[in-house]
């Protein structure tokens, strides 16, 4: 297995952390030919991970040549397994890597959010092309150590896995923006009002739960990675740790990536100067309150107004809905998330957008926009570009950039300041407070604890390497 000082040697590092320059040409992956298969090693084949693997091994663009998971003995890791009998098995990413590394191109990361920084860390600074799974990182510190790595290293291909940044509703969104049909925007609601799994969990918790058997096949210190070791609970694992402030990011970082992808990017809006926590039901140190509404204000940009984004999270806490908004219809193509489809509700996921003249309704994933009311929708009619259809979805993207013949559509480089921006929602939720930003200094200037935790708590022993960038 690769040790610390192994890694260190191996990265290229200069002095005690690793190094932002150029790959070193020993190590750097030679992009797959036009008509190769990428030689792809999936870590994470249980839930999600199962199912980026099937879609990435649809596109047929794709060998799998590794699997890695760190209970590869248990029940929902055996359909992947069984698929793919020919690729070498792991339970340590680093003893796969030091197995194989020279015939792995690319990887696929489907674990937990708290541990997709240190693994696509170690996969980038191999020069290996890295798909992960949304949030691309946990903290705003990871985010922001992945996008340095990603500027320095324009080899590897890095894609998030917001699905909808490569559907209908991505093309759509640029071209009304392009044409001048989405402009001036002011104001958006973001909404997931949908049960959770923490939602039937006392709030009035103050320990962590009770130690429980680990199970046989599973190595549950390794699960940790980089974070601080929790005795196991059923409670963490098998998708429960995104109920947890400790290992996820709770609705906002589960959903928000869905939602507001495209305003994000196409409307330029970067990081906000503000964060409020303006209602919390069920707040407690722990895991995610009950109901949460996040109010985050964007200052001015490149000539387009000031924009306020509120996010409602749960079940019992819906936000207005502006005269004419119809019916709440939810994306068929919302995909299935440990072998379960979202169930349709009364108000699914989505967005509402104001602009001065128009107010636009959205789900999530790549739903579409339409104009409210049905009126207004039915006067802009002619006035509405041609949108063109995706040359592909989001993972035949990522294999197409990995062979050089597409750029990905949600890098690094785009995806790394949505993800700050649920970052720092998901601090005002913890520390239940209103957070200032300073947009040029990236720091918080009214709360000295929470700009300390814009870098998360220190990493285990052993992991200190990786933030060493």
């Amino acid at each position: 297995m690769t040790t610390r000082r192994d890694f260190i040697k191996k990265a290229g590092v200069a002095g005690s952390g690793l190094a932002l320059g150029q790959l070193s040409p020993s190590i750097m992956t030679n992009p797959a030919r036009k008509g190769e298969k990428v030689k792809l090693a999936c870590i994470g084949i249980g839930f999600r991970g199962s199912e980026i693997i099937k879609e990435l091994n649809k596109t047929g663009l794709a060998e799998i040549v590794a699997l890695c998971d760190i209970d590869m003995g248990a029940k929902h890791t055996q359909e992947i397994a069984a698929m793919f009998p020919n690729a070498k098995q792991f339970q340590d990413f680093r003893k796969m890597f030091d197995s194989m590394g020279n015939q792995i191109e690319a990887v696929s990361i489907g674990i937990p959010d708290f541990a997709h920084y240190v693994v696509a860390v170690h996969a980038m600074s191999l020069g290996k092309h890295v798909y992960v799974e949304k949030p691309m990182a946990r903290t705003f510190h990871e985010s922001e150590l992945l996008m340095k790595l990603a500027k320095k290293n324009p080899k590897v291909v890095t894609q998030m896995g917001n699905q909808g940044h490569s559907e209908a509703n991505y093309f759509q969104f640029k071209a009304w923006k392009d044409a001048g049909i989405i402009k001036d925007v002011t104001k958006i609601t973001a909404h997931m009002n949908s049960a959770r799994r923490w939602h039937g969990w006392d709030p009035k918790i103050s320990k962590y739960p009770e130690a429980q058997p680990i199970p046989s096949t599973l190595d549950w210190d390794t699960w940790h990675l980089n974070t601080m070791y929790h005795d196991f609970n059923e409670k963490y694992h098998y998708g429960n740790w995104r109920c947890w402030y400790d290992f996820g990011m709770g609705a906002l970082g589960d959903w928000g990536a869905h939602i507001l992808d495209t305003a994000h990017q196409f409307l330029d809006l970067g990081l906000p100067n503000e964060v409020t926590a303006v209602k919390l039901d069920g707040h407690n140190d722990y895991f995610f309150p009950m109901s949460s509404t996040l109010l985050f204000r964007f200052p001015e940009r490149k000539g387009m107004p000031a924009v306020d984004i509120t996010w409602y999270d749960g079940v019992n806490n819906q936000p207005p809905l502006p005269d004419g908004y119809g019916l709440s219809e939810l994306d068929p193509n919302i995909p299935v998330v440990a072998g379960q489809k979202i169930k349709a509700a009364t108000l699914n996921p989505g967005k509402i957008i104001y602009s001065k003249d128009l107010i636009f309704k959205g789900g999530s994933h790549g739903s579409t926009l339409s104009i409210i009311p049905k009126e207004k929708a039915v006067e802009m009619q002619s006035k509405l570009p041609v949108v063109p259809a995706s040359p592909s979805n989001h993972f035949k993207n990522f294999l197409l950039a990995c062979q050089g013949e597409e750029k990905t559509r949600s890098p690094f480089e785009i995806a790394g300041p949505l993800c700050q921006v649920f970052a720092l929602g998901v601090m005002a939720q913890r520390l239940n407070t209103k957070l200032l930003f300073d947009r040029t200094t990236k720091t918080i200037t009214n709360h000295s604890f929470a700009n300390a935790m814009l870098t998360g708590i220190p990493p285990r022993k052993g992991w200190e390497d990786y933030y060493r960038i």
